[in-house]
């Protein structure tokens, strides 16, 4: 994915250069390691514009949450650095204020009415159907920012969209049906599906070591943690019947039957029981606590268990993982329990022996091994190659190639609507596609997908409008930079 994503990464950024307070809810990413210099001071000055470190800081975040919602888990922060998206975050911000500077020349601004109409929009702070103030604080609190940061980046995203809106232009609909027959064209293909699945080959121990030797920084042991902890088991106390109707009487709505009506007294007592029960434990468990955290009582149990094999909540987990050793844990509820854990040590991740990353070093070997004879055997393939002809395909034409499932087919067909050769393969997953163009056609025009087409075409249209503004304003505006980047 990462080659894919360098490939486009021109792409993602021009349709995301203009982001409305985009870092709002999505956490804030820290540089890490990788560090432009203090925070303090500009980062660049565009025309009479600062841009600062702050700014800069922002950005970056915004535009990681962008990439990390298109690509979901599969995006994290060593593919950001693969990918420098610093680098992007930070030319990003070039081009903004290249437009903002040419739109203080053309006298244009944004009162503080558009802003608070903007502002009161963003469902993070909205709070009962409602704009709420303490919400908005607690969220640009939660976010680092203040007040006056943050409607300055809507007054900047507001004065950015007041400039492409004169910008805006329109395909004609002469234009729209022609680009719509080219866009939706077939190609009439013969192909050869070959699986990685159905090739053999010869794995040796040797191989597989001398694999394992230069990859070894791939197979390391779980971090692990050595903990001590003690469990508080449910405490049985007698409750009297006021205790459980005033249990009751507060919380009825909390005990519902599986049609979603509300439990009579008698029919709720058991849960009510239990619920009491909890509580009285976790008071046991917290006195115990506290005298642990003096010294005045010790943990019984203590174990060393590897990331892998923590087993309490994904929460509770992950409060363990971020702890320091020393830690001592609040009780918290796991199987009727109330576990108090105190982490005694972390255990870094080791190279694992030969020995004991064989089985994985293999099955890896054995991956990479059937991938270069499937490569090879493509290429075989292409030797005089007539193939199975399925007629012609337009880019939707995902239920019409036997052997790829419709996620494999789309990816074949992008590739395939996308290459310029009449003869290649194409690689996806396992397997390999091997196909010839044999007569290509434009479609008829469909008029369904007018709004798809005019959509699409319009949005390049205007981004390469954009994109030319962009470089007409480098040669106008002088931009003095503190940060150096790769081009």
């Amino acid at each position: 994915m990462i080659t894919w994503m360098q490939r486009h990464k021109r792409w993602l950024v021009i349709t995301i250069w203009i982001s409305t307070i985009a870092f709002v809810g999505a956490g804030f990413v820290g540089w890490g390691s990788y560090d432009y210099g203090s925070k303090g001071g500009a980062a660049a000055v565009v025309g009479d514009r600062e841009i600062s470190f702050d700014e800069y800081q922002r950005e970056y975040s915004a535009l990681y949450d962008q990439y990390s919602r298109i690509f979901g888990n599969n995006f994290n922060q060593e593919m950001a650095d693969q990918l420098k998206l610093k680098d992007a975050a930070y030319k990003l911000l070039i081009q903004k204020n290249l437009i903002l500077s040419y739109a203080d020349e053309l006298g244009l601004d944004v009162t503080n009415e558009e802003i608070v109409k903007e502002l009161v929009t963003i469902p993070a702070f909205v709070k009962d159907g409602k704009f709420d103030k303490d919400t908005y604080i607690k969220v640009l609190n939660q976010n680092r920012t203040n007040p006056t940061e943050f409607e300055a980046s809507i007054k900047r995203d507001l004065l950015l969209k007041k400039v492409e809106s004169l910008f805006k232009v329109k395909a004609s609909k002469n234009e729209l049906e022609n680009l719509s027959k080219l866009l939706f064209s077939q190609d009439d293909i013969s192909i050869e599906i070959l699986d990685s699945n159905d090739i053999q080959v010869d794995i040796k121990e040797s191989d597989v070591k001398t694999y394992w030797d230069d990859n070894k920084d791939k197979y390391k042991s779980q971090p692990a943690y050595t903990l001590e902890f003690d469990e508080v088991t449910l405490v049985s106390n007698e409750f009297t019947d006021e205790e459980i109707k005033n249990n009751y009487d507060k919380f009825k709505t909390d005990y519902k039957k599986e049609d979603g009506k509300i439990k009579s007294l008698e029919e709720a007592k058991d849960d009510i029981l239990k619920t009491l029960n909890l509580k009285a434990t976790k008071k046991v468990a917290l006195k115990k606590y506290l005298k642990i955290k003096k010294a005045k009582e010790t943990l019984n149990k203590k174990e060393t268990i590897s990331e892998d094999k923590l087993f309490y909540s994904n929460e509770n987990n992950q409060k363990i993982k971020t702890s320091v050793p020393g830690d001592l844990l609040k009780p918290f509820l796991h199987n009727d329990k109330y576990i108090i854990v105190k982490v005694v040590n972390k255990i870094s991740p080791k190279t694992l022996s030969f020995e004991d990353a064989k089985i994985l070093a293999q099955a890896d070997y054995t991956k990479v091994s059937k991938s270069l004879k499937l490569e090879e055997e493509a290429n075989k393939a292409l030797e005089n190659f007539e193939g199975i002809n399925i007629g012609y395909v337009a880019r939707d034409s995902f239920d019409k190639i036997d052997g790829l499932n419709k996620d494999e087919a789309l990816n074949f067909l992008n590739q395939l609507f996308s290459s310029n050769k009449k003869e290649d393969k194409i690689i996806i997953g396992n397997k390999a596609i091997v196909y010839k163009i044999n007569d290509t056609k434009l479609s008829d025009y469909d008029s369904s997908k007018k709004d798809l087409v005019e959509t699409t075409i319009n949005n390049l249209l205007n981004q390469e409008l954009m994109n030319n503004l962009v470089k007409n304003l480098e040669n106008r505006y002088e931009v003095q930079s503190s940060i150096k980047i790769e081009e």
